[in-house]
């Protein structure tokens, strides 16, 4: 399966579908596209989908007292206006994606052609959606909000079982969250259950868009998602919606955090010379403690009778960092004087690469 899709991949949900309002729709898309351009981060807007006439019961469709029907009825959009979002964000350089929340509107997932599916935390067990999201073979992230071990187990096991690519989101689905309630160790739960995942974060935090990302990507998310909102047409932003310039900064914590962290974590990393240098300079090296006539042969358990380590290290001269045994002097070494590798018969001597370093570092 191909998972490197989702690495350092930012989805903004488009919170309670814009309020269904089409110009305001368009407004974040155009506003936030900006942001993304601007920080050159690769994201998707993320669109929610549902078939309002069959979603809910035709005997509560009139509902205003429950809030979740209230919502969803509020803002419906019809495909059309679809079609004009989803124009808009790739204009903006955005990539597709949706959460669909029953069957048919997975169907339209696949006529728009979205490039990433969203699965809710609320339907990580919902096995008839899942069976026709898995149809539609296009990649797929899960929050898991609220979801058992065996639940994730269980999805993670379904995508993997019929090739389809998968990202995990850690997410607390209370909104907002509080910082207390973030439980970012979960970040490493699940790399260390899932290790041929992506891991991600869901947040919907309401009062940093920095220090969480700091932490997160340090402990190993590489896709993650936040509600999306402007200000427009004097309505409120609800506490858990980011503005464009809270994604501004959202996105220049991650570039921070990847600065910080550096390259490649399962090899070591390639040492710059300027501290080569500077540890170099630090360094102890070999000096004559008495008088000492050619041939004399170094023995690693008495070489300490005959030298001792001082900085600072010279050029061409032997350090503390080097194991002596065997070593022939090529020539009478005074007291004080450094031992350097031209003085030597024996493999410092014959290793042209050992020569250049040795001769190379220090003052």
């Amino acid at each position: 399966m191909n998972n490197e899709i989702f690495e350092d991949l930012f989805v903004l949900e488009m919170a309670n579908n814009h309020l269904g309002d089409i110009e305001r729709g368009l407004e974040i898309i155009k506003q936030h596209g900006q942001v993304v351009r601007f920080n050159g981060v690769r994201a998707t807007i993320k669109l929610q989908f549902r078939d309002v006439e069959n979603f809910i019961h035709k005997d509560y469709r009139n509902r205003r007292d429950i809030n979740y029907i209230k919502k969803t009825t509020d803002t419906k959009m019809s495909q059309e206006q679809y079609e004009i979002l989803l124009d808009a964000i790739r204009k903006s350089g955005c990539l597709t994606s949706a959460t669909p929340f029953d069957e048919a509107s997975v169907g339209l997932c696949e006529e728009l052609g979205i490039d990433f599916i969203k699965i809710a935390s609320s339907d990580v067990n919902d096995w008839f959606l899942l069976e026709r999201i898995a149809r539609a073979s296009k990649p797929v992230i899960a929050s898991t909000g609220g979801s058992s071990a065996k639940d994730i187990d269980d999805l993670v096991k379904f995508f993997q079982n019929r090739n389809i690519p998968l990202a995990l989101n850690h997410c607390v689905s209370l909104y907002p969250s509080e910082d207390s309630e973030i439980e970012l160790n979960q970040i490493d739960y699940l790399k260390k259950r899932y290790p041929n995942l992506v891991i991600g974060f869901s947040t919907h935090e309401h009062s940093d868009w920095s220090s969480s990302m700091l932490i997160a990507f340090g402990k190993g998310a590489r896709t993650f998602e936040r509600h999306i909102d402007i200000e427009y047409g004097g309505v409120e932003v609800t506490p858990y919606n980011s503005l464009p310039h809270q994604i501004d900064t959202w996105f220049k914590s991650f570039q921070k955090a990847k600065e910080m962290t550096g390259g490649n974590c399962t090899q070591r990393r390639n040492l710059p010379k300027k501290e080569v240098t500077y540890l170099d300079a630090l360094v102890r090296g070999v000096y004559a403690k008495r008088d000492l006539p050619t041939g004399y042969e170094i023995n690693q358990h008495r070489v300490l009778e005959d030298f001792y380590l001082a900085i600072p290290l010279q050029k061409c001269q032997l350090s503390c960092r080097e194991l002596m045994n065997g070593e022939v002097l090529s020539r009478d070494l005074s007291k004080d004087e450094p031992l350097e590798i031209n003085c030597l018969d024996g493999v410092y001597g014959s290793n042209p690469s050992m020569q250049k370093l040795i001769n190379e570092r220090g003052i």
